[in-house]
């Protein structure tokens, strides 16, 4: 279990440490809250497959898609321009760097 190895390098006095409830429920210690931006009512989405327990905020898909390209033509620039200035421009037959 190479995953939870990194749990016997902290000293138990220092973890941060919640309850599960009969019903199920934990409390996420509120300087987790902040540190991941978690906010009252976001829903979180457990994965199932892991060996420990991963909880990945969800996001509201049709919150993002309605500001998908809503800056189309308004920053004079298209995608692949930002792209370009920020990485450089991508060579053909060269896989990623």
């Amino acid at each position: 279990m190479l995953q939870l190895a990194f749990l016997s390098v902290i000293p138990y006095y220092l973890a941060v440490k919640a309850t599960i409830t009969s019903k199920g429920q934990v409390t996420i210690p509120i300087g987790i809250r902040e540190r991941l931006g978690l906010k009252t009512g976001q829903v979180l989405e457990f994965d199932p497959a892991s060996p420990f327990i991963k909880a990945v905020p969800v996001f509201d898909e049709d919150e993002m898609h309605s500001v998908v390209g809503c800056a189309k033509g308004r920053l004079g620039r298209t995608s692949q321009d930002w792209l370009d200035e920020t990485r450089g421009p991508a060579e053909p037959g060269k896989g990623p760097r």
